[in-house]
């Protein structure tokens, strides 16, 4: 009975002046891996052509190494362009199932490849070595300034990207699925990732997209051989990356789309109601039906501009419809004459449920808290009453978003 081939994962170490790092890591490695039995292991060297031989080493240890295989960049591509070369080398020519990031620096140990392959035998999609959970953690020697960098600096970026999925989002170790590779690669552009914020954007990319993320702890050590590749750039980098990826995400997110669609509406709303008020359409249909009221109560109730207030709400409705079908909920929109009167007809009960809403919100507050000045500033002053009016349309804002997610918009 012919052997079951063993899934291949393939360790990536990118280097730049690593030769003395490189010989001490590559024996580590083959200690570690000749002990699983479940995989196959290989290392790939990605150089950015070293100028203190670090290629010409890799290749004499290849003579006793056969797990090892080295691919060269002709010019310097940086962390991120390495890590995607040698991802693609891994993927479509060694045909990897799993790619691993590991530093040559000896800071990433070797001896958690293990755990790192059961957490992907148990379903992780992609796996992180982590210093800020239980078990791991950052060099003691390290000084207060670098300690302070690296935890806030990760406690910041949860912040910022409004996650905490993970606890370590800076950290270089890590073992991924070929299909998280192949899902975020053509939106990782080497110009873009080709430092530190490779590693931000990628992990962003893969929990955003949904893939199962698992943390392995593990003891950070810092090098001992060769000089750190990180500088100030890296902070500033950083910053800029993770603040302009979030500003990204809230203009590309179904509520920013909500909020635009109805400040539109409001403008759709107040157009369309002075052009209907100046053309007294009442007044106009009234003559030329013969149409005269006698009822007080009636006269107040219809008028032109009663008139324009219904016929402005319903286009600015109408308008918010299409846009919401078309732009806010475009990956559920609605299709069919019969479906679009039905949901249409919601979209007009729920419009008219966040303005009762809103009515009913100011009226409460007036009566429990009355109307009074909140402040007074260069003489202008602001009343309760105009606060209560923001209440009730926030409150009316989720009644609406409710509604449109999980009603007319519902996710299938």
């Amino acid at each position: 009975m012919p052997k079951t081939k063993k899934p291949l994962a393939v360790i990536i170490s990118p280097t730049y002046n690593e030769r003395p790092n490189i010989q001490k890591l590559i024996p580590a490695i083959d200690r570690v891996i000749s002990k699983i039995e479940n995989w196959e292991v290989k290392l790939l060297v990605v150089d950015d052509s070293s100028p203190d031989g670090t290629a010409e080493e890799v290749k004499n240890l290849q003579k006793k190494y056969g797990f090892v295989e080295l691919l060269v960049n002709a010019q310097k591509a940086g962390l991120g362009g390495a890590y995607l070369k040698g991802m693609a080398q891994a993927v479509d020519v060694m045909k990897a199932d799993v790619v691993f990031e590991m530093d040559a620096d000896l800071s990433h140990d070797p001896k958690k490849v293990p755990a790192f392959l059961a957490a992907i035998d148990d379903g992780a999609d992609m796996v992180l070595g982590s210093r800020y959970i239980k078990g791991g953690s950052i060099p003691a020697n390290w000084g207060l300034h670098r300690k302070f960098l690296s935890v806030v600096g990760n406690w910041f970026i949860s912040l910022v990207l409004a996650s905490t999925a993970v606890k370590d989002w800076t950290g270089g170790y890590r073992a991924i699925r070929k299909e998280v590779y192949e899902s975020v690669k053509e939106s990782l552009s080497s110009d873009q990732f080709s430092g530190y914020t490779f590693q931000i954007g990628f992990l962003l990319k893969a929990l955003r997209a949904g893939y199962k993320v698992t943390e392995v702890p593990f003891h950070f050590i810092d090098r001992t051989e060769g000089v750190s590749k990180m500088g100030t750039e890296y902070i500033v980098n950083t910053l800029r990356f993770i603040l302009f990826a979030r500003i990204r995400e809230l203009l590309a997110s179904r509520l920013f789309k909500f909020v635009m669609v109805g400040g539109f509406g409001f403008l759709v709303n107040l157009i369309f109601y002075n052009l209907f008020n100046a053309l007294e359409l009442w007044t106009q249909l009234s003559q030329s039906l013969g149409i005269t009221l006698q009822n007080g109560v009636l006269r107040s109730l219809i008028s032109d501009e009663s008139l324009a207030v219904i016929l402005s709400a319903e286009v600015a409705i109408f308008s918010n419809y299409l846009w919401s079908n078309f732009w806010t909920f475009k990956d559920r929109k609605i299709q069919g004459v019969g479906k679009h009167i039905a949901k249409f007809l919601t979209f007009n009960l729920s419009s008219v449920g966040s303005v009762v809403i809103q009515y009913i919100t100011m009226q409460s507050a007036v009566r429990l808290l009355g109307i009074f000045t909140v402040l007074t500033l260069a003489g202008f002053s602001i009343s309760s009453d105009n606060l209560y009016l923001i209440a009730g349309v926030l409150i009316g804002m989720v009644w609406n978003f409710t509604m449109y997610s999980k009603v007319i918009w519902r996710k299938k």
